[in-house]
């Protein structure tokens, strides 16, 4: 599975296209002539696929609903001081909250046992798992997971990051998705999830936390690749920063934005000085007298002293947003997760330029994303990335016919996999590279993920086999079969060798649905089929 290379692989375009754009194909998805691969009209039908999915009806995805509704998820834990012993199945009651009702677990106020101040995560990871599975928007699934990568903020290591949460995917990550970058890194900077992880709820006048203004350049906007302070030390010796526009940042602009979030906080009971105190409710507030009003200098502009109430970071969001590094940086991020590893940089410059065109528009983001998909590289390129432990989960539950429903095991299995759902530490998110889910460890987790899925050792749902096998086969016949109904394309004889080879099968003997024995092969088939490396393959 190496780097890029052009069109070696036997998959066929649509199916190319939806491991891409959507967390794998169903069959269904292949209907009318689209999975044929030399039809002309591929490439509209593509273009009609992507109309339909860059605007999401949210009132149009009654499988999504219908399994958010019946989820539940077990919750137990011993009495302990101020609560009784729990040990039950709960539904997903935490993901239509305001943050005033969750606010109450960040707090701890009243007391309450940790596995209920960590639900609200593995809520989110719940609904996160049934809408790869079964969501009709394939395409805003990918995002999410994609834009929360991008704005990543570690739920598994801190209880108010957890509480805040739902409302962080519900109402910040899904809601800006498709939308307007800028509009999105303001959604995010006043986001109760972000305030805390990156620590600028306690940022004051006369003593600035960096964390967010640094993560803002470094990972949000301009990117590490614009960071030039091991060549300038000061502002106005970078490129371009006398005329207001340079080519990068330094330290100084870090400092410097710093002072211009100060204020930005949470109404999380904190003192304003004697009696009085912010409310406890865990929403976006500004307290003027905490903010640093005096003059300073962003990416060479001037802010005047004492601008009206949020100006000075509203001003520093703009400036980072329309910087041309952000184009840049932002489009390797997209290229890099819907097509390659290292993107063509012509593939990166298109979706910079339409990115740059498109910077006012309400639905910019969804512009570049179609972009990108219509592009000869997006089409040309292939076998240049591999799925991650969510998308494999979500691709073989939905090529397999697995009716899944996301359980504690499984989201233990995930954890375990190295793709905590919204529990990473670092900054940066989950990585993005093929080399970081390809270690020996990484591997045997990756198998043990598909072997359970298939055997459905978790509860998370059973392969219809009487669908897809109604009549007893040779062993050979039935890993062609799950071959071409997991991957879409003509089987390959040596996968079809290896597999009979490693089950100890002789390729004429017969497998028959319905009984114990047959249906556990006809499983396990389908597990090794999923571990080639073809179905790895984004």
């Amino acid at each position: 599975m190496g780097g890029a290379v052009p069109n070696p692989s036997s998959a066929l375009p649509a199916v190319i296209a939806l491991n891409r754009l959507a967390f794998g194909p169903r069959p269904a998805d292949l209907e009318a002539g689209s999975s044929q691969p030399d039809r002309p009209d591929h490439r509209d039908w593509l273009a009609r696929w992507l109309d339909r999915q860059l605007s999401p009806n949210d009132t149009d995805d009654p499988e999504v609903e219908r399994h958010l509704a019946a989820a539940k998820l077990r919750i137990r834990y011993p009495a302990g001081d101020g609560w009784e012993a729990v040990d039950e199945d709960r539904p997903l009651a935490c993901l239509g909250q305001p943050i005033e009702s969750l606010w109450s677990l960040a707090a701890n106020r009243p007391a309450v046992a940790g596995p209920e101040r960590q639900r609200p995560r593995l809520e989110v990871a719940a609904a996160t798992l049934i809408r790869a599975v079964h969501s009709h928007w394939q395409l805003r699934e990918v995002l999410v997971d994609f834009w929360h990568n991008h704005f990543n903020v570690n739920a598994a290591g801190e209880p108010a990051v957890a509480a805040a949460l739902p409302v962080y995917d519900r109402d910040v990550i899904r809601r800006h998705a498709l939308g307007n970058f800028r509009a999105f890194l303001e959604a995010v900077a006043t986001s109760s999830a972000m305030q805390v992880y990156l620590n600028n709820r306690s940022s004051r006048a006369g003593s600035a936390n960096e964390n967010y203004a640094r993560e803002l350049f470094e990972l949000h906007t301009l990117g590490s690749g614009a960071y030039l302070n091991a060549l300038y030390n000061r502002w106005r010796d970078v490129p371009g920063a006398v005329r207001g526009t340079p080519d990068g940042y330094i330290d100084q602009d870090v400092y410097e934005a710093a002072r211009a979030f100060t204020g930005w906080t949470l109404e999380d009971g904190a003192g304003l000085g004697g009696d009085a105190k912010l409310p406890v409710t865990g929403r976006f507030t500004y307290v003027e007298g905490w903010h640093d009003g005096y003059q300073k200098r962003v990416l060479g502009r001037e802010f005047d002293p004492f601008q009206s109430p949020m100006a000075d970071g509203h001003r520093v969001l703009d400036l980072v947003a329309d910087h041309p590094a952000t184009a840049r940086h932002v489009c390797t991020a997209l290229c890099r997760r819907l097509v390659a590893d290292d993107p063509p940089a012509g593939l990166v410059a298109l979706a910079a330029r339409v990115w740059t065109e498109n910077r006012s528009k309400p639905d910019q983001i969804a512009r570049v994303v179609r972009a990108i998909a219509l592009s000869a590289d997006f089409a040309g390129i292939r076998d240049a990335k591999v799925k991650r432990p969510l998308e494999l989960v979500a691709s073989f539950a939905r090529g397999a016919g697995i009716d899944l429903v996301p359980t504690n095991p499984l989201l233990g299995e995930l954890d375990g996999s190295g793709q905590r759902l919204f529990g990473w530490p670092a900054p940066t998110g989950h990585p993005d590279r093929m080399e970081a889910w390809l270690g020996a460890a990484a591997m045997r987790r990756r198998w043990g993920l598909l072997l359970g899925l298939a055997e459905n050792r978790w509860e998370t749902g059973a392969i219809d086999l009487a669908a897809r096998f109604p009549a007893p086969l040779p062993a050979a016949a039935a890993v062609d079969r799950w071959q071409g109904i997991l991957q879409d394309g003509q089987p390959e004889a040596a996968t079809t060798a290896a597999i009979l080879s490693g089950m100890g099968l002789a390729a004429d003997v017969l497998l028959a649905p319905g009984t114990k024995a047959g249906d556990d092969r006809l499983r396990r088939v389908a597990a090794f089929v999923a571990m080639a490396p073809r179905f790895n393959q984004r």
